[in-house]
């Protein structure tokens, strides 16, 4: 990528919103209208968005199936995705698509049907990501919700739309001790 197409791409921008547009499967957004906001979106010479930001939310998504694909098609530098809005639509589970945006640093789960905790793990591979949503979806009303998070994604700053103190991070170490069990190394005895 040249230096100018770098500079063009940026978080800056307007995103790419195609929110509110009843979106059943990613393959939509290649036949759908993006809105228009009160600034236009830059397009590269092959016509393709530079920004970063992808506005998916209040749609119908229940899963991200050809994500890759599509957003290729849509982005000239998909590669820097920084910010996804996929809040109120209504996923089960966090694609192991999105742990594959290694410059993502906010995204928005929030209202959706996640269901289990451990689906957080797949994020953890995101060095970038800062804040995340997931209020509004069954996994809320887990014990330890808050704390697990935490734990799992140390280097998150803004949790549910809150910033996370110094107290967050000292209650959710202490939960995880309480409550993690920790991996046992297992010593290979030689034999006698």
């Amino acid at each position: 990528m040249s230096k100018q197409d770098y500079m063009n791409t940026s978080v800056q921008e307007p995103p790419l919103d195609y929110s509110f547009r009843s979106i059943h499967v990613i393959q939509d957004l290649i036949s759908e209208e993006p809105r228009t906001g009160l600034r236009p979106l830059k397009h590269s010479k092959s016509g393709k968005s530079l920004t970063q930001s992808l506005w998916l939310n209040n749609n119908v998504l229940n899963e991200l199936r050809d994500f890759n694909q599509v957003i290729s098609k849509l982005l000239e530098h998909p590669e820097n995705l920084a910010w996804i809005d996929l809040s109120f639509n209504d996923l089960t589970s966090i694609d192991p698509v999105l742990a594959t945006l290694f410059n993502l640093s906010v995204l928005y789960l929030h209202g959706n049907s996640i269901q289990r905790l451990g689906e957080v793990n797949k994020l953890a591979v995101l060095p970038r990501l800062r804040s995340l949503t997931l209020h509004g979806n069954p996994i809320e009303e887990e014990k330890g919700y808050r704390q697990y998070v935490l734990c799992t994604l140390p280097r998150i700053t803004t949790f549910d739309f809150s910033g996370i103190t110094k107290a967050d991070r000292t209650t959710a170490e202490v939960w995880k001790r309480m409550n993690i069990k920790p991996k046992k190394v297992r010593i290979k005895q030689d034999a006698v």
